[in-house]
This record gives C-alpha cells, structure tokens and sequence, in this order.
C-alpha cells in the first residue's frame, strides 16, 4: 500500500499522520501483557463496580468457541497429522509460556515415542536444528512479550526445514512469515493481565487430535508409561 493512501486512512481518522497513529495505538494496547495507565485504572472502577468480570466471561466463551473453531480447520488437520506421525517432536516455551509447553509435551509423550521438552541449558538446540532432514518437527507457545529466544529458535528451524506450529496471540508479528501452521489464541479478556489459557486449552484439543489420528496401540503406552509412573512416583492411594 502506497504511502498517500496510508495518510490519507490516518487524517481520515483524525491523526495527523501515520506516526500519531502507532504512538495512539501503542499507548492503548502496547508491548505489556497487562493494562497500564488510564486502561488499568478503568479497569479496577469497573471492578468495584462488578462488571468486569461479567464482561471477562463473555470474553472467554467467545474465546473458547474460536478455539473450537480453529480445530475444524484444514491446518488443524495438517498440524495433527503430522505430530503424530513425525519421529521427532519438539516443544518449546520460554518465560511465562514455559509451563503450558512443559504440560503439553509431557501430555505427549503419554501418547508417543519421540517427544522432548527444548533444551535451553545447551545453549545452542543442537538436538533439533542438526536433526536429519523430516525427521523432526516443532511446536511453540508465545504470548506478550514476546521472547526473543522463541523467535530466533523459530528463524533457525524455518531455514533448516523444520516445520514449525506456532500457538500464539492475535499481536504476534512474525508467526506468519516463519509458522507452518499459526493458530491464533484470543487472550485480551478483559483482565488486567492477558490470558494465556486458552493456549492451554488448545493444547488439550492437539493431543485429543493425535490421540484420534493414533491407532489402538496408544491405549497399550499409555498403560505402560502410567505404570512407570506408579512405579517411580507413585499416586495417591497406591
């Protein structure tokens, strides 16, 4: 788009130029996971006032319903296929997206051989960037603010050839370059801080979906590696 036609939008909307427009916008959303300012004062009067979490819950039903939705899609398709069937799949979180990584490979390995949590203490991800070629395939959890190990991991693995599913929110600007597959989480539910669960939730409807692309044999793992566990950890009542 011609920079005339990008003016002419902005004065359109009453700024002066392009520049006013990303200052406005990056004072009323920008790159904090949390509302700042005039938004989080508003934030707590609504509170007080007990609106805010009636407005969060519709929020988080319009947002479950758009996970639902992502997972009727053709890229859903593809993205489940191919973590069932690839030798090597890789997860990866870093800060507050670590966790929800962690739970999902862990889920995994329930279901499959072949599965590992990203090793950052190496220093180098050596394991997955020198994997031979198809055999290896990665999933990444990102949110505000954004890691800078998670985009450089996902420069990496897109220019070795490794396909790359990317669960992540609505601002992220670079998934689309890099991503196979991008499945787009809403996390601005009214709350002072963006939601990451519906990631979470996601992450639950991708391992129903390898569980179905899978054959009966998952059921006889899955018995095995929850033995072990009683056999190590143990559970409660055991």
């Amino acid at each position: 788009m011609s920079e005339p036609t990008v003016g002419r939008f902005c004065r359109s909307l009453g700024y002066a130029h392009f520049k006013e427009l990303k200052e406005d916008l990056r004072d009323g959303i920008g790159d904090k996971p949390w509302l700042a300012g005039e938004r989080l004062r508003e934030f707590r009067e609504r509170s007080h006032k007990g609106d805010a979490l009636a407005r969060s819950l519709d929020l988080e039903i319009a947002a479950l319903l758009r996970i639902y939705e992502i997972a009727k899609t053709p890229e859903w398709e593809r993205a489940v296929k191919r973590l069932a069937t690839v030798p090597q799949l890789f997860v990866a979180g870093f800060q507050t997206e670590r966790g929800m990584a962690q739970y999902f490979a862990t889920q995994m390995q329930y279901l499959r051989p072949g599965v590992q949590l990203a090793d950052i203490a190496g220093g180098n991800f050596s394991e997955i960037l020198l994997a031979p070629q198809k055999s290896t395939a990665l999933v990444l959890f990102e949110a505000r603010r954004y890691s800078r190990l998670t985009f450089l991991l996902a420069q990496e693995a897109h220019q070795a050839g490794i396909p790359i599913t990317l669960i992540t929110d609505a601002f992220c600007d670079w998934g689309r370059d890099l991503a196979n597959e991008m499945f787009v989480v809403p996390t601005e539910l009214g709350m002072f801080w963006d939601s990451t669960a519906h990631m979470a939730s996601l992450g639950n409807l991708l391992i129903n979906g390898v569980f179905n692309e899978l054959d009966a044999s998952v059921e006889e793992r899955m018995n095995r590696v929850a033995a072990l566990h009683g056999k190590f950890i143990g559970f409660t009542g055991d």
